[in-house]
């Protein structure tokens, strides 16, 4: 399990030692260390370090959020959220939920390039720390957060023996030859103030000048400068210098793409820099050699992400590229473009949900998130696209219901359909993503306002696609409420106007599920378990994974009616597996709570005990507990009055609250593992009753002998 998202170190960390214990001993003191120094003097790398070392000593969790791509503040919180791997589906303030999270953990919150939103990241940060007494926070930024027990570290430019080991280090990284410690390099280190940006990118040079050479030319660009403009500090004139004399000596296509370059928020991979910005002077093919360059010379960087291999400009470097962006008048079309590409990726994306490449999908959304934030940003900020957020915000359904991101989606869909687009079919398909996003989050007004509006415009504008998803939806609430007539009529009629239209995708197989969830809550389990093996079958044919895992579920249900116990731990294992995979919570607690059901018959009592009590964690998660439904509360139930029959009720609080204070990636590792159910003789299933309904589809006698792998009906 990560313990820490911390990005791999890419390059040495040199020199520092000072610093470094000097962080260190205020990290022991305070529970919030602000690290403040100009751009390009190492922030960002030192607090790195320091919390890589800080996680290496101690069992507590480390955390990285980046906020330097953020511009709105609303996303603060959503950012927090998402750094913590945090999934919440409530209504709640995501501060209330951050600062609920973090009360009962020990954790190091490292926050990046806050400056910007100081304003907004202060008081939260405040506020988590009252609420949290195990988290620590390290910031880095050019401005203090100025809370009470603020400790500051102002970071100043590397000793000098530092800054020629490490433009030693980065010279010979870069394939020059070495560097001495003679006059000519110390006096390039002392004209560059020994910052280390400035240092890197000087020894990116090396490979083709010398340092003689290197000197004369910086000699030349500060007399050109002279002492800049009244106000400017000497370190923030030294650096923007030093970045203006790279600029300078880039080919011209280099510094073409590096202004370019410069609307990316966070990381980018090379197809988006060959469609964003090639073209109108730069050729798409010639992106990769030009991007090279400005490897080679430390102005772009490479990461890890998500997705894989992907490459980042520093913020001081890519704020420069902006200004000359800016200063060619070619800003506004680069950003449309930027928008373009990852609104096609998005569009991509969502088509490939219904695919193999279903892990990849949520992977690369993962890895592109701030930059379709800036795609979303923009199209809000332009009355005539504003039809172009509806459909970015829509098409990323899969990414808000799929991943774990229900509240970010709420927010985006909302501030969207706020908007007169003029263009139904966006409008239609925000809204019916919208309902499902408010069903999920236990918000049954806003969902059934946005699906009636949905179903009327879409009758209206004859579009029977949109009126299908509308109505599935509301066969979706319905099913949520315990109104199993009504969502198995609405849901058959959605599945029928989906055949009729030739729509195939997630969405249509979950209507399924959903409809076999009906059937079975209503008695009928062999029609469930009919409809939920042609959905597998047409999952493993397509390879799509998320709609299966809840066919799974299902089946998984019918096997442990049918006592088929070693079946049901199969299938619910598999589906608990691909549900933690795309963070679907929904998925995750339903199985969890079936899984502790599973195991209480199994004969362990105990880990059925702790599981409940993770479950019931993460409901707290996902909002009104089994969403107010007497029958998904069923498992729940029965397993706790099994467990406390069989271990008195003591017995039983002690396992639930050690499960209640497990992290949801420990419980469900833990779940995954077999917890210590293992080997332990079956015992014989029992039904479960509700008080809400006489009987639910536990309470049917088995319909025939199950085989000892749970028979074909089964699943």
């Amino acid at each position: 399990m990560r313990r820490s998202n911390l990005p791999a170190e890419l390059t040495r960390f040199v020199g520092r030692s000072g610093e470094r214990a000097e962080l260190a001993a205020l990290l022991a003191e305070s529970r919030l260390v602000t690290v403040l120094g100009v751009g390009g003097v190492g922030k960002t790398r030192l607090v790195l370090k320091a919390a890589a070392t800080a996680q290496k000593r101690s069992a507590d969790e480390v955390r990285l959020a980046e906020l330097a791509p953020l511009r709105d503040p609303a996303l603060v919180e959503h950012a927090l959220a998402e750094a913590l791997g945090l999934t919440d589906h409530t209504l709640r303030p995501p501060s209330e939920v951050l600062a609920e999270h973090l009360s009962g953990r020990r954790l190091l919150l490292v926050l990046d390039g806050f400056e910007h939103l100081v304003e907004t990241v202060a008081p939260l940060v405040g506020a988590l720390l009252a609420a949290a007494p195990g988290l620590t926070v390290l910031a880095a930024g050019r401005r203090p957060l100025r809370l009470p027990g603020e400790a500051v570290l102002r970071l100043a430019p590397m000793a000098e023996e530092d800054a020629l080991a490490l433009l030693a280090d980065r010279a010979d990284r870069s394939g020059a030859p070495a560097v001495a410690a003679d006059g000519a390099a110390r006096e390039l280190c002392r004209r560059l103030d020994r910052i280390p940006l400035a240092l890197e990118l000087a020894a990116g040079r090396l490979p083709l000048l010398s340092v003689e050479q290197l000197l004369a030319r910086l000699d030349d660009r500060f007399r050109l400068l002279g002492d800049g403009g009244p106000g400017v500090l000497p370190r923030h004139r030294t650096l923007r210098t030093a970045i203006g004399w790279s600029h300078e000596l880039c080919t011209p296509g280099e510094r073409l793409l590096w202004a370019r370059l410069s609307v990316f928020a966070g990381s980018f991979d090379l197809e988006a820099a060959e469609y964003v910005c090639g073209g109108s002077g730069l050729a798409p093919e010639g992106v990769l050699d030009l991007l090279d360059g400005l490897l080679a010379q430390s102005l772009v960087v490479r990461e890890d992400t998500a997705a894989g291999p992907g490459y980042r400009m520093l913020d001081t470097v890519s704020a420069y590229g902006a200004e000359w962006l800016a200063a060619l008048g070619d800003t506004e079309r680069l950003r449309r473009r930027h928008r373009d590409w990852y609104t096609g990726l998005a569009t991509w994306c969502e088509l490939e949900w219904f695919s193999p490449r279903q892990a990849e999908v949520a992977a690369r959304t993962e890895a592109a998130l701030p930059n379709l934030r800036a795609a979303l940003d923009l199209s809000l900020e332009l009355p005539e696209d504003a039809h172009l957020a509806q459909h970015l915000a829509g098409v990323l359904w899969f990414a808000w219901v799929g991943c774990g991101r229900l509240s970010e989606g709420r927010h985006w869909l909302d501030r969207a359909l706020a908007l007169e687009s003029g263009h139904e079919e966006a409008r239609l398909k925000a809204l019916w993503v919208l309902g499902y996003v408010a069903i999920l989050q236990g918000d049954a007004a806003a969902a059934v306002a946005a699906l009636h509006t949905c179903r009327e415009r879409a009758r209206a504008v004859e579009n029977p696609l949109a009126e299908a998803y509308a109505t599935h939806r509301m066969g979706c609430l319905a099913l949520l409420t315990d109104d199993f007539p009504r969502a198995e009529e609405l849901l058959g009629r959605a599945l029928e106007g989906y055949r009729e239209l030739g729509e195939l995708n997630s969405n249509v197989l979950m209507a399924r599920v959903e409809l076999a969830m009906a059937r079975a809550f209503r008695g009928d389990l062999d029609g469930a378990v009919a409809i939920c093996r042609e959905v597998r079958e047409v999952c493993e044919e397509r390879g799509e994974r998320w709609s299966r895992a809840y066919a799974l579920y299902v089946l998984a249900y019918a096997a442990w009616t049918r006592g088929a116990l070693a079946r049901a731990r199969e299938l619910l294992v598999e589906c608990l597996a691909v549900d933690h995979l795309f963070r679907d919570l929904v998925g995750v607690v339903l199985a969890v709570e079936l899984l502790a059901l599973v195991t209480v018959d199994e004969g362990d009592p105990v880990e059925a005990a702790v599981l409940q009590g993770a479950a019931l964690a993460a409901w707290d998660a996902v909002g009104v507990r089994s969403f107010g439904s007497g029958s998904f509360e069923g498992p729940r139930v029965l397993c706790a009055g099994r467990a406390v029959e069989a271990l008195g009720a003591a017995g039983y609080e002690e396992a639930f609250l050690l499960g209640r204070g497990l992290p949801l990636d420990e419980a469900v590792e833990r779940a995954l593992a077999g917890g210590r159910a293992a080997g332990r003789a079956p015992a014989a299933p029992r039904p479960f009753r509700t008080a809400r309904r006489p009987v639910v589809p536990g309470t049917r006698k088995p319909a025939g002998s199950p085989t000892a792998a749970g028979g074909e009906t089964a699943g």
